[in-house]
């Protein structure tokens, strides 16, 4: 659980920084993270998708059409389950309590943990990272949302003091026990049957997703995308 572990830790290290910095991060240095976030999240994306490619060239033409139509039912059957529109309400119910905090509300420590418990919960990369942390040991989407969440740790503080801090716990708590499934449930049937590559090649190219979206190069509802690590091995198999 190597992944959840670095985005827990990666949330209080955030926070504490927050407490103890007086001044915040330069729009330079800020753009900078934002160009490095955006960077390692497609590296990592195309890197992780490479990795579920192999034989000859018409092979691999077959596994980038299971995967493009894996992703293809898989947001529809994301919207109709209402993904996205889910992690809309979550995010818009968690930005209400942030647009409410007061320094000297009674409630501010229980509104900080909910708030970035939701945030750092619902968002489709902690889904994402934990699912190939638990099935080939690929912590790196982990290890880069930790540098996200970190980064708006250091801003959560100062609306919500220490409490914010301790949505590590449910995070960690979340994303350790989807990787748990993943690595001794789901993962040694997939094993069995080759069909590991499958999820990795379609979890690749959803984190490129992401990548545009740290861009601001399009806004795509990633969450929707989610039934698609589902759906891939399910067609590799059946498309053998």
């Amino acid at each position: 659980m190597t992944g959840a572990v670095l985005n827990a830790a990666g949330i209080v290290i955030g926070g504490v920084i927050g407490l103890t910095r007086r001044t915040p991060l330069s729009p330079q240095t800020q753009a900078f993270l934002k160009l490095a976030i955006g960077l390692l999240t497609m590296f990592f994306g195309l890197r992780l998708a490479w990795s579920g490619l192999s034989g000859d060239l018409w092979r691999v033409l077959k596994q980038i059409a299971i995967a493009l139509l894996a992703i293809m039912l898989g947001k529809l059957l994301g919207q109709g389950i209402g993904l996205q529109r889910v992690s809309n309400h979550l995010g818009q119910y968690a930005r209400q309590l942030m647009d409410g905090a007061q320094p000297g509300d009674p409630r501010r420590f229980q509104n900080g943990l909910t708030a970035c418990s939701i945030l750092f919960c619902a968002a489709p990369l902690g889904w994402i990272g934990a699912v190939t942390d638990g099935l080939s040991d690929e912590f790196h989407p982990l290890a880069v949302k930790a540098l996200m969440d970190g980064l708006a740790m250091m801003s959560f503080v100062t609306l919500f003091g220490w409490g914010g801090m301790l949505s590590a716990l449910p995070v960690f708590l979340l994303q350790g026990s989807i990787t748990l499934v993943c690595d001794l449930v789901a993962g040694p049937l997939l094993r069995e049957q080759g069909l590991v590559e499958s999820v990795n090649l379609v979890a690749g190219l959803i984190l490129c997703a992401v990548g545009l979206v740290v861009f601001e190069i399009r806004r795509v509802p990633l969450a929707d995308f989610l039934p698609a690590l589902v759906l891939s091995p399910l067609l590799t198999w059946l498309w053998r």
